[in-house]
């Protein structure tokens, strides 16, 4: 049962596609009190969902503000991170699940200033409020999936691996990497082109000099079965004589400042401005700039920078020089060197930019900040509305920044994270909210974007990545190299990689299942096994579809650990690229998983595809059990 609550909300987010009566007389589950939605929780309360956020399954104990934030250090104390996913399922005496739809900050206090009390608090008090109640955890998911439409399906060989890198800087870079993946034997189905594919960082630009010939380039890995995904992001370079600068200018479509003029922001090209996103007419003339790149053979995408990402605003950068102006050198102790750094770190994704600038929309103009949350997933649906009608194939499509309903137009990735174990297990806990949401193309940048990753990292991360539908090696210039062939032997890893194309059909199956279901396709073990105690305590382990459940291993020289099974389970152990497995009766084991090898569990039979090097090669029908 869903339950509708409006208070006077000043801009429809999109976000629900069903249409339903204002519950009136009906009390909510909270009270209200000093403009917040209050509610004593139970000793033993849970609290689930809230997307992509840090810490565990359990959001209990920490506090979360809904507001798309560009931050590349995903660490406990962050509030927030690239998405707005304002849904929470509490489970304790009183269950339900609660999506507080609004497009501007909202903070969740869930038991951070009062351990026993949640405290939701919009900054605009103008939203729709849903309440969602059903006799199971599935089911309040599958009811909330319903209100918001079905997830976005990629095509099957999205499915596939994909290596990326900032860093790639020219066709031989890209050529190199596919003749390495190649030659090692690790099957591959696509690579990314990060920024520097681009000219001068301009969106639907290609660089000349270091990639004369994109569309062959294009055309030759096709053969080999490898498609090639650019990059593009949100802000446009403000260039006379750039034909996407020039035409966006003349007719309107960047966002503006108070006085009408275009807002000028730093980004990577330098001076820049912003597509209006919430615009319609904006928005479908951006959407159809991504033909230049579909023309040549491109048929998928990855949106990026689009909270919108701001290194500085022309504004705010002249007012830091007038304060920098003030400092004297021989004056410059600890306190003013450190005002001073600061003074240049506030400039980046300064709230005051985002209070600068206006949308023009068909609900009317908006100050940026207040509908700050839905930039990213206008952006996303401006592609996916194009794309749909450029190509006669379903686009592989996926962003950085979201909101509830950017999920029926893509599938999003965590983001800049780090080559760090804790990676591992947070890419983990990440996914089942997420899921609740309805992102059901996700995965985490494999090895760790930033810092440097080393081998063993690589293979217990890839042991993880094999099972999230969206599988991806990414990483940031400067950082050490993590191609799969990068560590010299690659053995274990072609056996890895090779054991996700034998799962594909599995994974896809699951998938689709799931989206048209309006399921979940990772699910914490308390959902599907809801009376047993000890579950509802597991925190690093997942169920993968209907019959998959997966313990990764996420800390530095661990070769073995606990594993709980909620029924009698039959192991799988990929080792050597050889698969067997073994009979495990109910409860806690004491699992060895050496470094290469590959453990997951499953309660009921599964099948493999034939082993293959990209998903053209893949064999759908001649599969075999195991377990």
């Amino acid at each position: 049962m869903i339950k509708r609550y409006s208070f006077s909300p000043i801009y429809d987010t999109g976000a629900v596609v069903k249409e339903l009566p204002i519950s009136k007389g009906t009390p909510l589950p909270f009270a209200l009190s000093e403009r917040s939605f209050t509610l004593q929780m139970d000793e033993n309360a849970r609290i689930y969902g809230l997307g992509e956020t840090v810490r565990g399954i359990n959001k209990r104990g920490w506090v979360y503000e809904s507001f798309c934030s560009d931050d590349p250090f995903h660490t406990e104390d962050k509030r927030s991170l690239y998405g707005a996913h304002n849904f929470i399922l509490v489970d304790g005496k009183e269950r339900f699940g609660a999506f507080f739809d609004t497009p501007s900050k909202i903070t969740f206090d869930l038991g951070y200033t009062d351990s026993d009390m949640i405290k939701i608090t919009p900054e605009c008090f103008a939203l729709e409020l849903y309440i969602i109640t059903a006799d199971s955890l599935k089911a309040i998911v599958s009811e909330f999936r319903s209100l918001i439409g079905k997830s976005y399906i990629p095509p099957k060989w999205a499915f596939g691996y994909g290596q990326s890198r900032w860093g790639y800087v020219k066709e031989d870079d890209i050529r190199c990497c596919a003749d390495k993946y190649q030659d090692a034997g690790i099957p591959i189905d696509m690579i990314y082109l990060d920024i520097d594919y681009m000219d001068s960082f301009k969106d639907f630009s290609i660089s000349p000099e270091r990639f004369p010939d994109l569309k062959k380039l294009c055309y030759d890995l096709k053969e080999r079965g490898i498609r090639l995904i650019p990059i593009i992001d949100a802000a446009v370079k403000k260039e006379e004589g750039y034909a996407v600068y020039d035409e966006g200018h003349a007719k309107g479509y960047f966002c503006k400042d108070e006085n009408g003029e275009d807002f000028v922001v730093g980004v990577w090209p330098g001076m820049s401005v912003l597509p209006d996103f919430l615009n319609p007419e904006a928005a479908k003339w951006f959407g159809q700039k991504y033909k230049a790149l579909t023309d040549i053979g491109i048929e998928g995408f990855w949106n990026d920078m689009n909270e919108p990402a701001l290194f500085y605003s022309e504004k705010g950068l002249n007012n830091a020089y007038e304060e920098l102006k003030h400092i004297d050198d021989k004056q410059l102790d600890a306190l003013s060197f450190f005002g001073a750094r600061d003074t240049l770190v506030r400039l980046q994704n300064s709230d005051d930019d985002y209070k600068s600038f206006y949308h023009n929309t068909p609900q009317g103009r908006f100050r940026h900040y207040d509908v700050h949350n839905l930039y990213g997933y206008h952006m996303t649906k401006s592609a996916y509305d194009a794309l749909c009608g450029l190509r006669e194939e379903p686009p592989l499509l996926f962003s950085r920044a979201s909101y509830i309903g950017a999920h029926r137009c893509g599938g999003i990735w965590t983001g800049d994270n780090h080559s760090w174990w804790s990676h591992i297990l947070q890419s983990l806990q990440q996914m089942p909210g997420l899921n609740m949401c309805g992102f059901l193309y996700t995965g985490s940048d494999i090895g760790g974007f930033n810092s440097s990753c080393t081998r063993d990292l690589l293979i217990r991360w890839l042991s993880f990545a094999l099972f999230t539908p969206l599988m991806r090696n990414h990483a940031a210039a400067g950082t050490r190299s993590q191609e799969a062939y990068a560590f010299g032997d690659t053995e274990v890893f072609r056996h890895i990689i090779t054991l996700r194309y034998r799962l594909i059909p599995y994974l896809y199956d699951s998938f689709i299942k799931a989206a048209e279901n309006d399921e979940m396709y990772f699910r914490p073990l308390c959902f599907d096994y809801e009376d047993d105690e000890v579950a509802k305590g597991i925190e690093d382990q997942l169920m993968v579809g209907d019959r998959l459940m997966i313990a990764p291993i996420y800390r530095q020289n661990a070769v073995s650990r606990n594993v709980y099974l909620p029924e009698d389970m039959t192991q799988v152990r990929m080792h050597e690229g050889e698969i067997s497995t073994e009979e495990l009766k109910k409860g806690w084991h004491d699992v060895s998983v050496p470094l290469g090898d590959v453990v997951f569990f499953t309660a009921k039979p599964l099948f493999l595809a034939k082993p293959a090097e990209n998903t053209t090669a893949l064999d759908w029908d001649d599969l075999e059990s195991v377990g």
